[in-house]
């Protein structure tokens, strides 16, 4: 399997399909590149060339015990492209992906960098705060943080209705099958228990609201209107406000999973702004 080396010193594990214009897959928190299996397959055919990489302390990537702020994922980003020697790529960021994209261009640029998509983001700001009054208090990232350490496999399995289903979703009746869905969660228990709740800490508590009003590339943002883990309300919209030029499709009954929800509608979107 293909590993990139960071500056320090951690192993990454990537997959490289298919040629043409560049496409980065940037996954979901605890979840590894296997997330993109519908989008990178897709993509590739369509005569893209897709990388996609599994984040440290996630699938087959090192887990090292820290790590997992956004400049030093950011900096795992800048690395991989560096080592493929990627130019006009289109980044596509999914939740935590999408705040690891955008830190990854206010720091080091777009040099690199054509287009940039944000689906499901977490950005720009999660946390309530005096000026963020609508915002999460910060007792549901203690109460996160606790059910991962109790009991990683019951809090994963917990999630699975609402990620694939929104929040008044009816179990039995999923848009996808129980098998994807319990295979698409059960990844996340391949990271390791201190990089979900690190990764968790990051896309809660970090402010990107400046950094996301400073992305300068052509920008298109997805986002279901019945988002649990990055509310819609909290993200999408307000990402794509402070985003000058940028276009927003928000998905009309999506939840968070909607890569997997909603697979043939991101596919072709995904598509048709590469392209463009």
């Amino acid at each position: 399997m293909p590993y990139v080396t960071t500056r320090d010193d951690t192993r990454l594990h990537y997959k490289d399909w298919g040629a043409g214009h560049p496409v980065v897959l940037l996954g979901t928190a605890m979840m590894d590149s296997r997330m993109w299996e519908f989008q990178a397959s897709f993509l590739a055919e369509r005569g893209l060339r897709c990388v996609t990489y599994d984040r440290r302390g996630c699938g087959r990537s090192d887990a090292p015990w820290d790590g997992y702020d956004y400049d030093t994922l950011a900096a795992d980003l800048a690395d991989l492209l560096d080592h493929l020697d990627l130019r006009d790529a289109v980044l596509v960021g999914y939740a935590v992906g999408g705040g690891e994209a955008v830190r990854y261009l206010s720091r080091y640029g777009a040099g690199r960098v054509a287009k940039l998509a944000l689906v499901a983001s977490t950005t720009p700001f999660l946390l309530r705060t005096e000026d963020n009054p609508d915002g999460l208090d910060i007792a549901l990232l203690d109460e996160t943080a606790e059910a991962i350490r109790r009991d990683r496999a019951q809090w994963l399995s917990d999630c699975t209705v609402p990620f694939f289903g929104g929040p008044n979703a009816d179990p039995a009746a999923l848009p996808v099958s129980s098998e994807l869905a319990r295979w698409l969660v059960s990844t996340g228990l391949e990271a390791s228990p201190r990089a979900g709740t690190e990764i968790y800490r990051t896309l809660f508590t970090t402010d990107q609201r400046a950094e996301t009003a400073g992305i300068t590339v052509p920008t298109l943002v997805i986002h279901g209107t019945e988002d649990l883990a990055a509310p819609y309300a909290l993200c999408g919209p307000r990402t794509a406000e402070l985003i000058d030029g940028s276009r927003f499709v928000p998905y009309e009954g999506a939840p968070h999973g909607l890569f997997a929800t909603h697979a043939e509608r991101l596919n072709e979107d995904l598509l048709a702004f590469v392209k463009e």
